[in-house]
């Protein structure tokens, strides 16, 4: 045996090879396709903002009464931050069919997703998507839009499914920074979807050199925005179609019929491969297709296991409170400061809006995978859940100074204090559904129970929170009541979230 030789370079601490964790290189032949799909969903919801104000007024279906506008508007479309601070007023607590519909279906086409691949379902998704929005564009009564809506909800499993899609082609050590590029879709969806929607509507009236022959659209006047979004997700279409490489559940081939799949499944159950924690995009699909211990999705009451019900709660609570923020700040910025807000005109608020959405994107973008290596997932989310607090402190201190002080710089320093806190409340990635999972095939399941519990939240927060906001504005009653109704979510989001381990890996270790 030879000893071994120390001189002046060796190392006195030296570290286990098997100890050193690397960071597995993006799969961006694959990532670049799941954005793309991303943004021709965001492009729909945007689109529509702008003008459905105006078809509401000009289908007629409010008979002339402008307070029913907002009513009707609800109907058919979330009540987005961006288009909600242009009409504070308008919005409180309608749901809309299109996320009542996707909330309602969000679970089976994520369990399908388990068993027929993630691919027919995005590509569903994203039929449907095109379909709706030609049909919403050439909609001249109210329940057209409404169904046109729901269609699109109901067969637009995207949402769900493709969070899955993202933790199936990334691993334990490169999945927040994929996460960290998900709001990019969103913000171009944000900037690009208003401008298609407002300056394409009533094309005739606005461009007569243009379109000031056509008859179509003297007709359909806002089939041309709709247009534009319902060609986008036919692109998106073809370009899953060809370019994306099934990845989620490795017995399911990709080249077999749909039918075919769905036939086999009544027959069988598909069998897929548990999970690594630690292997780059490539690497699962080839160990998942060459190993031969199968595993296959659980029955739903299977899945209902402590990790994945500690994650849905932490969650859902999390959204709670976002979302109740979310539906209390524009309002509490134009509610008149003697009543409790700041007398903020419309302008005003959606440049604030505006301004901080690209703020919270960038940064999310810039160091959301920095802070998550050097911090880690659980100590993120306990901080950005821990920020709610003082977020929701921050609006009557803001008020108060600004019935000292008026419209100032104090003012807009708190402002600028309580929009920066806010993103450390919507970095809370759940990083934690990918380990939560009972196995590989499940992981589309369990992520849609997630959503589903998450959707139900979204709902019922905006219209909570904004119902109590009234209340508590209201003569005779406790104006407070609002803040200590957001500051039960927030208690409720910190309890919940010292309930998940500190790092999504443990959970991994002991599959």
């Amino acid at each position: 045996m030879i000893p071994r030789q120390d001189d002046e370079e060796t190392p006195l601490l030296q570290q286990p090879e098997q100890l050193i964790v690397r960071t597995s290189p993006l799969p961006w032949d694959q990532l670049w396709i799941i954005l793309f799909l991303q943004l021709s969903d965001s492009l729909v919801v945007q689109t529509l903002a702008p003008f459905t104000p105006q078809l509401i007024r000009d289908i007629g279906v409010t008979n002339g009464d402008e307070s029913q506008v907002g009513h009707y508007v609800g109907i058919l479309v979330s009540t987005s931050q961006s288009f909600l601070s242009c009409v504070p007023s308008l919005y409180r607590s309608e749901q809309s069919s299109y996320y009542t519909a996707q909330a309602l279906t969000i679970l089976p086409w994520s369990q399908l997703s388990d068993h027929i691949g993630r691919k027919p379902v995005i590509l569903t998704a994203q039929f449907a998507m095109s379909i709706s929005m030609f049909s919403f564009g050439l909609s001249k009564k109210f329940i057209g839009l409404v169904i046109s809506r729901a269609f699109c909800g109901a067969f637009n499993g995207s949402n769900g499914v493709i969070k899955s899609m993202v933790m199936d082609i990334t691993d334990t050590t490169n999945l927040p920074k994929a996460f960290s590029y998900m709001p990019l879709p969103w913000m171009l969806g944000t900037l690009v979807g208003p401008l298609v929607g407002g300056s394409l509507s009533r094309p005739v009236d606005r461009f007569p050199e243009i379109f000031g022959r056509s008859k179509l659209l003297q007709i359909y006047p806002y089939l041309l925005p709709c247009a534009v979004p319902a060609i986008f997700a036919l692109v998106a279409w073809l370009v899953a179609y060809f370019c994306f490489k099934e990845c989620g559940n490795e017995s399911v081939s990709t080249t077999t019929p749909l039918w075919k799949l769905t036939k086999g499944r009544l027959l069988r159950q598909p069998y897929a491969k548990p999970f690594p924690s630690s292997r780059n995009a490539l690497a699962v699909c080839e160990v998942a297709n060459s190993e031969g211990v199968p595993s296959k999705p659980l029955p739903l009451c299977a899945l209902l296991t402590p990790k994945v019900l500690t994650v849905t709660t932490s969650y859902v609570t999390m959204t709670l409170l976002y979302m109740g923020f979310s539906s209390v700040l524009p309002v509490f910025y134009s509610t008149p400061i003697e009543l409790g807000g700041l007398s903020l005109d419309p302008p005003k608020i959606g440049a604030i809006l505006a301004v901080s959405g690209v703020a919270h994107g960038v940064f999310q973008l810039l160091f959301y995978s920095r802070l998550h290596d050097r911090f880690g997932a659980g100590a993120m989310h306990v901080t950005g859940v821990v920020s709610g607090i003082p977020i929701i402190i921050l609006f009557p201190v803001t008020n108060a100074l600004a019935r000292v002080h008026g419209l100032g710089l104090a003012v807009w320093l708190s402002i600028g204090v309580q929009l920066s806190l806010v993103t450390s409340l919507i970095m809370c990635y759940l990083l934690y559904i990918r380990a939560a999972a009972p196995n590989r095939a499940s992981l589309g399941a369990t992520n849609g129970i997630v959503q589903l519990v998450v959707a139900g939240a979204k709902i019922v927060a905006p219209a909570s929170a904004a119902s109590v906001f009234s209340y508590s504005m209201q003569e005779g009653h406790n104006a407070w009541s609002i803040y200590y109704y957001l500051m039960a979510f927030a208690f409720l989001a910190v309890g919940t979230s010292l309930l998940l381990p500190r790092d999504p890996s443990l959970w991994e270790d002991h599959q």
